[in-house]
């Protein structure tokens, strides 16, 4: 029976196991997939237990990305740009590290709002998460990605490092910049923690965005946070985080199991029954 999991510091709040075990059981493959917590201080030691056991590989979510990439013998390009590995394929003598999240935000995307084509997008955040979502939205075609921070100073050194590696033309600024950008945007995504569990939410002023503009938050727990809940009472297009989290694992499944699994409007119903029987 091949086994995997997902590894964090907390762990218990994530819906990965649900997610693989609805494909396990709907292709009829006969596998495990489970929370494993471990400290930061135990991550390595814990990946060597879990390779001695035989398992085929793990999921990787907060804190562990950094060292997951630092982990792996061979880390691919996603993972190098993003400088974080959340997927770890063990091999007999080596573990190859992959970023699916990219992947996961960009098949969200394209099936919510189509290709970015000589779209200006505004991307909220400039941390690990923003990394990821710079990847997706170049890949999207977007021409103009405006990086606005809290720090604007974190924005301009991320628009320096991945700026030169993609296509799109990134514009580094400050929350403040908002007034100024927001009229011309297709699209904005809110890579921070704002309006995630005690957070507060970004202000910022959705009346000035394009009626057809569509609003994204790469969070899925709440599923409607307070930016998506106020773009909606607008009528702006929403996309929660739960797309992303599908997409994402479709290549960890298949990895871990040999099967491409499929996102589905079933696959969806299971999480958000899971997310409402949480609370």
């Amino acid at each position: 029976m091949k086994r995997a999991g997902v590894i964090g510091w907390p762990v218990a709040h994530s819906l990965s196991p649900v997610l693989h075990g609805y494909w396990l059981k709907q292709l009829g493959i006969v596998g495990a997939y489970e929370k494993i917590p471990a400290r930061p201080e135990e991550f390595s030691d814990v990946i060597a237990r879990l390779r001695a056991d035989g398992y085929t590989g793990v999921n990787v979510t907060v804190p562990h990305k950094e060292a997951a990439f630092s982990l792996a013998d061979e880390n691919d390009d996603a993972a190098r740009l993003a400088g974080a590995s959340n997927l770890l394929v063990f091999g007999v003598d080596h573990v190859q590290g992959h970023n699916t999240d990219f992947y996961g935000l960009m098949e969200s995307l394209r099936e919510n709002i189509g290709a970015l084509t000589d779209k200006s997008v505004i991307l909220l955040g400039a941390g690990g998460a923003a990394r990821g979502a710079l990847l997706a939205l170049d890949m999207l075609g977007a021409q103009t990605i405006h990086i606005l921070n809290r720090d604007p100073a974190r924005a301009v050194a991320l628009a320096g490092t991945m700026g030169p590696q993609l296509e799109a033309e990134l514009q580094p600024g400050a929350l403040s910049d908002w007034s100024e950008i927001a009229f011309d945007a297709s699209l904005v995504i809110n890579a921070t923690s704002a309006g995630m569990g005690e957070n507060p939410p970004l202000a910022l002023d959705l009346s000035l965005l394009l009626p057809d503009a569509g609003v994204c938050d790469i969070v899925y727990h709440p599923l409607e946070t307070p930016l998506l809940k106020y773009s909606k009472a607008r009528g702006l297009l929403t996309i929660d985080g739960l797309g992303m989290l599908m997409h994402q694992a479709v290549p960890s499944f298949e990895a871990f199991f040999g099967t491409r699994p499929e996102v589905t409007a079933g696959l969806r119903a299971a999480l958000v029954e899971a997310l409402h029987a949480r609370g």
